[in-house]
């Protein structure tokens, strides 16, 4: 990198940031949502989940507002909204053995998992709060299958210059439930399954739900602008 592009990069980095709050999903309804995918084999309906009295990898749904992927085989969703540099604070709720994600801009994956119980020194980069295919978590702080868990992912998106990349993504810190379980990790390339395999300067929020069902409330994404 040539001096003046050092310099330039060090100047956008440092400027002053100011926040601004907003939640892509309304409680109501799924509008400003798409599906990847097959629209028919879409799962995603909001309501209000609890698990299956007879079959805990199960849910029910009840009248609600939250978002919620009710069973297996169905497909992601993706914000139309999209950001960059953010912090975002949202609640889930997994059923026994049930797998989901988070994928920050599309491309970044907070793995969502029921690893209940697993011992720490297990954990890998499959399990919940890892980093998938990156990281995993330093430690479990997962609740028990049917539980609400919540997620502060602070992100750093990646920063370009035309075409050319000069910055990596940066997961700045991950907490869930309180408890940190990652600390300025970089990314050297998106997840696989995420949107387009294709890094940029803003991107959507994609839920993953082509694995298992789960829940999703209280979402709430503040940009740092």
């Amino acid at each position: 990198m040539n001096f003046a592009r050092m310099v330039g990069l060090i100047a956008v980095l440092a400027l002053p940031a100011f926040a601004v709050a907003d939640s892509p999903f309304n409680g109501k309804n799924t509008d400003g949502w798409k599906i990847k995918g097959d629209e028919k084999k879409s799962k995603w309906k909001v309501g209000s989940a609890s698990l299956d009295e007879k079959d805990a990898s199960k849910i029910v749904l009840t009248e609600g507002s939250e978002l919620v992927n009710t069973a297996n085989g169905g497909v992601d969703i993706i914000s139309e909204a999209k950001y960059g540099d953010c912090t975002i604070e949202v609640e889930f709720m997994v059923p026994k053995g049930s797998n989901s994600g988070i994928y920050v801009m599309g491309e970044y994956e907070v793995q969502v998992l029921d690893s209940y119980g697993k011992a720490a020194d297990k954990l890998t980069q499959g399990d919940l709060g890892a980093l998938y295919s990156a990281a995993a978590p330093k430690v479990n702080a997962s609740k028990k299958p049917g539980e609400w868990q919540k997620f502060v992912i602070e992100f750093q998106a990646p920063k370009f210059e035309g075409a050319k990349k000069l910055a990596k993504a940066k997961f700045i810190k991950v907490t869930l439930n309180d408890v940190v379980l990652h600390e300025n990790v970089e990314m050297e390339k998106a997840t696989p399954g995420g949107v387009s395999g294709k890094e940029m300067a803003e991107g959507p929020i994609m839920f993953q739900g082509d694995h298992g069902p789960v829940a999703f409330r209280n979402l709430k994404i503040t940009s740092r602008k």
